[in-house]
């Protein structure tokens, strides 16, 4: 099977090829030339195009082209969907997505700028994609710091900066600003990354990243936004009867699986349990 795609790969056009080696066609050839000969020599070599406009392997909404790949061709395993939002953050430049988003983007990018010829850089790229599958699958939940005693240690440093941390600082006028951006964007289900609220609020992107957590719960841009979409989840599951694909939609996550995935982790349950467990509740209060 022939792939195609547009020269010069970063993100999505190395994950892609990685994806369909290891799971898809390990056999496959992927093809690169410039933007504008995608389509043209698609149909010469009778080739399947992939992350250009107008095809279908391609970005949808808010998902990239790795997404849809995952969606095609039914793929299952848990630890591609744990990448598919940081590969998904890094292609897109929307780093709230997955904290290991930032990292991939840079590396991605300093292997582009090493390395000139693109199969050598899909080939360099296999080991950067075989090990996040390996984090994904088997390290998800590993830290850096392993010992008991240092993780104790920096939880007491931790809470230690973050209580003098309060009493000394004031909140600035802009947190009021950013809490109504933060509240809009849950409301209206917008993609909002840090690059687009420094830029609304003058901010310098790099002092709001630093600044972000002593004013919102000790929690990171991305965390606190998962965090207001869960609330928000929480508040669809209470109150309508919406599927439980169209509150993830509604919340802004970008499919059924990750929403599962992220409210587990907030709340210890399934939002199908959570629904079935606040059903069972209203009855037995009516009884």
């Amino acid at each position: 099977m022939k792939w195609i795609t547009r020269e010069r790969p970063k993100i999505d056009r190395i994950a892609c090829p990685w994806l369909i080696k290891r799971f898809i066609d390990r056999d496959a050839e992927i093809i690169f030339v410039p933007d504008s000969q995608v389509k043209v020599q698609a149909e010469v070599l009778q080739a399947i195009p992939f992350d250009v406009p107008g095809v279908e392997f391609t970005h949808y909404e808010n998902r990239c082209t790795f997404d849809y790949f995952l969606e095609k061709y039914e793929l299952k395993d848990p630890a591609l969907h744990i990448m598919a939002p940081i590969i998904r953050g890094a292609d897109t430049d929307d780093h709230s997505v997955a904290s290991q988003s930032a990292g991939l983007w840079a590396i991605s990018a300093g292997m582009a700028f090493m390395i000139r010829d693109d199969h050598e850089l899909v080939e360099k790229g296999m080991l950067i994609y075989d090990s996040l599958y390996s984090w994904a699958k088997y390290l998800p939940q590993a830290k850096h710091v392993q010992s008991p005693v240092e993780n104790l240690l920096l939880q007491i440093h931790r809470t230690y900066l973050s209580q003098k941390g309060r009493k000394k600082a004031k909140a600035p006028i802009w947190t009021i600003e950013l809490r109504d951006l933060i509240q809009n964007h849950v409301d209206t289900n917008l993609n909002l990354s840090l690059k687009t609220v420094s830029e609304d609020l003058n901010i310098n992107p790099t002092y709001l990243s630093r600044e972000f957590s002593r004013y919102f719960d000790d929690l990171s841009f991305g965390e606190y936004i998962r965090k207001a979409r869960i609330e928000k989840a929480i508040q669809l599951l209470e109150s309508s009867q919406n599927t439980l694909s169209e509150i993830a939609y509604l919340t802004g996550f970008s499919d059924q699986s990750h929403f599962t995935r992220i409210f587990r982790q907030h709340t210890g349950k399934k939002p199908s349990e959570f629904r079935k467990n606040l059903a069972k509740r209203k009855a037995d209060s009516k009884g």
